[in-house]
């Protein structure tokens, strides 16, 4: 009898702690504004149109800019956002995919477009293999071996004369007039941040994704609590440079040409860590907000400034001010504060 009435307790505990869970997840839901992204991208997606009434290419430009460093930052947040390992070296992938693709576009004439995941594929791999090796290490000896791995592949592309060594390669430009010449690459851009978004989404709320959160709180409870921690990370790093891979392959094309100076500078990479550590490490919104934020005072500063290192200066201090009332980034300190508007929880 004692251990009937013992079996019907816990019976119960069990469901009220899975009603209550369940009432949590409702109340997540209801507070997650899905609406927001969904609108967002339909607006973009009919923003085009404003060329039916005028010459709009430096708006159609400045958007696609944004995007694709949206989707960089955010495919960077999966390895330094959720797992916590910063990378300066992703640039490498920038220009993996901005090669690969613009290669096959000079040799054979497909366009990037169509060969973006492809070349992402291709920087995932290259990611896995460098991962097995620079991700034996943590902390600080991992960012500096991200900056030696960017050191090297630019020693390599200048000296590599298939690719055009230092002199780089100039690329086919499209047929459609100037009006229009942009248009593709928008959607192409456009199309990837959504996926991108989407997909770190899709992580983040995954067993794979759980295993990254937990590294990044603690690399050694999780390996004791009987995570992988060195597949985890090998796997976040391929997934990172995947979607920087695909960004640069279009971007090549957009240039019209390839150079290692364009592709392989810290600057991308910095761009990279500024944008998430801005928006928010480990959030959904928070690399989009951070890659609005950085396009928009960079260009507001060199609209101002010129273009000379005054407005780097411009750009640095509003950095410095942000970071000291947002600590967490935009996303994350409004979160933590539960002062998050609702259009901008995502996750």
């Amino acid at each position: 009898m004692a251990l009937s009435f013992q079996n019907t307790n816990a019976d119960d505990l069990l469901a009220a702690r899975r009603a209550h869970n369940e009432r949590l997840a409702r109340r997540a839901d209801q507070k997650r504004a899905t609406w927001f992204p969904v609108a967002l991208l339909l607006v973009l997606a009919a923003l085009p149109l404003v060329q039916l009434t005028g010459n709009y290419n430096y708006v159609l430009h400045l958007v696609l800019f944004t995007a694709s460093y949206v989707v960089m930052a955010s495919g960077w947040n999966i390895l330094g956002g959720f797992a916590g390992y910063v990378s300066l070296g992703h640039a490498v992938f920038f220009a993996i995919g901005g090669y690969f693709s613009g290669m096959l576009l000079a040799r054979l004439g497909i366009s990037t477009i169509l060969t973006a995941p492809l070349a992402g594929l291709v920087a995932a791999i290259v990611g896995y293999l460098v991962g097995l090796i620079t991700l034996k290490v943590r902390g600080p000896s991992f960012i500096i071996s991200s900056i030696a791995l960017l050191m090297i592949v630019r020693i390599l592309f200048d000296h590599w004369t298939f690719i055009g060594g230092a002199n780089g390669l100039s690329l086919p430009i499209n047929d459609l007039s100037v009006l229009w010449a942009k248009v593709p690459y928008y959607y192409a851009f456009i199309a990837m941040a959504a996926f991108t978004v989407w997909a770190t989404y899709r992580i983040k709320h995954s067993k794979f994704g759980l295993g990254l959160r937990a590294i990044s709180k603690d690399e050694i409870k999780a390996e004791s609590a009987g995570i992988n921690t060195r597949f985890y990370k090998v796997l976040a790093f391929a997934s990172s440079a995947f979607f920087v891979g695909m960004s640069g392959a279009v971007w090549g094309e957009y240039l019209t040409y390839l150079r290692p100076n364009i592709f392989l500078i810290i600057l991308v990479s910095a761009n990279l860590v500024l944008m998430c550590i801005l928006g928010g490490k480990g959030t959904i919104a928070g690399p989009v907000i951070g890659a609005i934020l950085i396009v928009a005072i960079n260009e507001l500063f060199v609209a101002t400034m010129g273009a000379s290192e005054i407005n780097i200066l411009g750009t640095g201090l509003v950095m410095a001010i942000g970071l000291m009332f947002f600590p967490l980034g935009v996303i994350g300190t409004l979160a933590r504060k539960d002062k998050l508007p609702r259009f901008l929880n995502w996750d």
